[in-house]
């Protein structure tokens, strides 16, 4: 199961013997572009690939030929600023005509056409290709052998284990959110019945489908439903504080996990490098702060410089040219400036002051600390608030800048091991 999911999450697709040529590219700073050198040894090529005589090549005579999963790579170097075009001529052929090839930047693919991308997007504008790709990377990066063997070493498995009916209600504020729930029940011998966010209706069951049509045998133990929920043994339902009252009254009398809102705060000391808060800023920002592991409010000490903070922001500038971020950017700030709130804002986050810890998009919430002694005391007292902590500062259980969003398979949402809840039904 995992290693076919794994293989999905990293490409939408698992490994075939389809041919890809890939023709050139006219971006300056790639050497050798159209492969007219192949002992200059400028492109990397992992997997089986050549580059070959071809006299039709777009430009000059030959072009590459990549095989099944090869991967052709080259290192350059692009400036923080400014916006990059990269032009890629193709063709494909292979016996049955299903292939396809993808471009990758920093190991994140950057191709959108794929049409179960296409529907995501479609369907929640907030699903951008970016940021659906980060997701699918993220947990086919989680999901190799030795991770899986370190996440299930010390759980008690048993065929003999009668297989029951876990309804999971998923939410939909970020891609994939519910995958690690569809995963533990499928693991744990259990069968799913899914009931999707409608904000999120198309990754999920596509995924199933594909594992399914590679392994049958899952058919029975993956359902999806749009109608009420019955006929199920136990419940994992994730919501919000409001919709939590409404899990707790329908389905208090099943086995259950039930989670509420959570935040994610960040700890800075004043003794960050610009490459940790460049780090932060990716938790910040990631799927535009719609996550429970994105920081949504930050900790400083008490004459903290915020000149380093912002300077570590500035990297997701371009967030702002998103236009439903853009529309929550200007309103927060005019109700906040109507109200007479005082603000810190670099025109495309704004910084408020505040004892709560969810904040709307486009904004952070601060708050001052005297002593990390007694920052440790207000953590604990609002444990139930907190999804995860990324600091660098020796708290217990905190996390690195920059990994919010990059999970392991170990790592429970709101500290409740999934695994065990299962297996003991």
């Amino acid at each position: 199961l995992f290693l076919i999911c794994c293989g999905l999450l990293l490409g939408l697709s698992l490994p075939g013997q389809n041919n890809t040529m890939i023709g050139t590219t006219t971006y300056e700073t790639i050497q050798d572009p159209s492969f007219e050198n192949p002992g200059a040894g400028v492109w990397t090529i992992t997997g089986v690939g050549a580059m070959v005589d071809y006299p039709t090549a777009p430009t000059g005579s030959k072009v590459l030929g990549l095989r099944g999963l090869a991967l052709a790579s080259q290192t350059i170097t692009i400036p923080n600023d400014g916006c990059f075009r990269f032009d890629i001529q193709a063709a494909q052929y292979s016996a049955t005509g299903n292939l396809g090839f993808r471009i990758l930047i920093d190991g994140i693919s950057q191709d959108p056409s794929h049409p179960i991308l296409l529907q995501a997007k479609a369907q929640n504008s907030w699903f951008t290709p970016n940021n659906l790709c980060f997701s699918l990377k993220s947990w086919g990066e989680a999901l190799t052998e030795e991770h899986l063997e370190i996440w299930t070493q010390n759980y008690a498995f048993s065929e003999a284990m009668a297989s029951k009916t876990v309804a999971v209600v998923m939410a939909g504020n970020i891609p994939l959110v519910g995958f690690h729930d569809f995963v533990s029940v499928l693991l744990s011998g259990h069968k799913v019945l899914g009931k999707l966010s409608s904000n999120d209706k198309v990754l999920l069951p596509y995924l199933a489908k594909e594992l399914v049509a590679i392994e049958p045998a899952f058919e029975p133990y993956i359902r999806f439903t749009e109608e009420k929920l019955e006929g199920f043994d136990a419940v994992i339902a994730t919501g919000s504080n409001n919709t939590a009252r409404y899990f707790d009254y329908y389905f208090g009398k099943y086995p259950n996990i039930i989670r509420k809102n959570r935040n994610s705060v960040a700890v800075l000391t004043g003794n960050e490098t610009k490459e940790q808060v460049e780090a932060l800023a990716d938790d910040i920002f990631r799927y535009f702060g719609l996550g429970c592991r994105n920081v949504s409010k930050i900790y400083l000490p008490k004459e903290y410089d915020f000149d380093l903070f912002f300077n570590g922001m500035y990297s997701w500038k371009e967030i702002i040219n998103n236009d439903k971020y853009i529309n929550n950017y200007d309103y927060n700030k005019a109700v906040y400036l109507m109200s007479d709130i005082a603000l810190l804002d670099n025109e495309f986050m704004l910084l408020k002051e505040d004892t709560q810890f969810s904040s709307p998009i486009s904004v952070v919430f601060y708050e001052r600390y005297d002593d990390l002694e007694s920052l440790k005391n207000n953590l604990s007292e609002n444990n139930e608030n907190i999804q995860c902590v990324v600091a660098e500062t020796g708290l217990e259980g905190e996390i690195a800048f920059g990994k919010a969003q990059t999970p392991q398979l170990w790592d429970y949402a709101d500290g409740v091991d999934t695994l065990t809840f299962l297996l003991e039904l």
